[in-house]
């Protein structure tokens, strides 16, 4: 049976945020005998999404017309605040949550989790230049610092942008194995180690 990865997009993400976990899921994908993940994109409408940087980039589903997600990816970027700020960001991200076999937050998409109370009695990460910010909002979770992620379980965060590809990478090895995980870090040429 597929497993449903659904990223996050709004304006103002950041690029390798998003584009990092949506590289690794569909990768994994040829490095097994049959593909295993089914990854979309949602924004409140679907369509064109403005990245931090500018680039655009489509978004295949709605937040109407997308699918429970097994793994729901938080992204971060400059955009996130703005997006805490809207009562139908947050809902939606509450019920993929709460449905989500995993939850991914990469960067400072751990503001979504943070904001909904999902990290309390946890620890996380996030971009070093998010962790204050975390841990005023967060203050009954354990932020940790010098990590590229933390596994609380069912919650998994990342610090900074590239590192949503290594805690992408672990997150393949819990759900299709270590070995399908190193190989899908070489095919991209991805150094990356087991160990957070």
């Amino acid at each position: 049976m597929p497993i449903t990865v659904l990223i996050l997009a709004f304006d103002g993400v950041e690029l390798l945020d998003h584009a990092g976990p949506y590289e690794v899921f569909t990768s994994a994908n040829g490095r097994l005998p049959e593909p295993r993940f089914a990854v979309h994109t949602a924004s409140r409408a679907g369509g064109l999404v403005h990245s931090a940087n500018g680039l655009a980039f489509h978004a295949d589903r709605s937040f109407a017309d997308a699918p429970r997600a097994d793994v729901i990816v938080l992204p971060g970027g400059a955009g996130t605040l703005a997006q805490l700020d809207q009562p139908d960001v947050l809902a939606f991200v509450r019920e993929q949550c709460a449905g989500a076999r995993i939850v991914l937050s990469i960067c400072g998409g751990a503001r979504f989790l943070a904001a909904l109370g999902l990290l309390d009695g946890l620890r996380a990460t996030t971009h070093h230049n998010v962790l204050e910010w975390l841990r005023a909002h967060a203050p009954r979770c354990d932020v940790v610092e010098g990590l590229r992620y933390v596994d609380s379980g069912r919650i998994v965060t990342s610090a900074g942008v590239s590192a949503g590809i290594d805690a992408s990478l672990h997150v393949v090895a819990r759900v299709a194995g270590l070995d399908c995980a190193l190989a899908t870090a070489r095919h991209i040429e991805y150094e990356w180690s087991p160990a957070p």
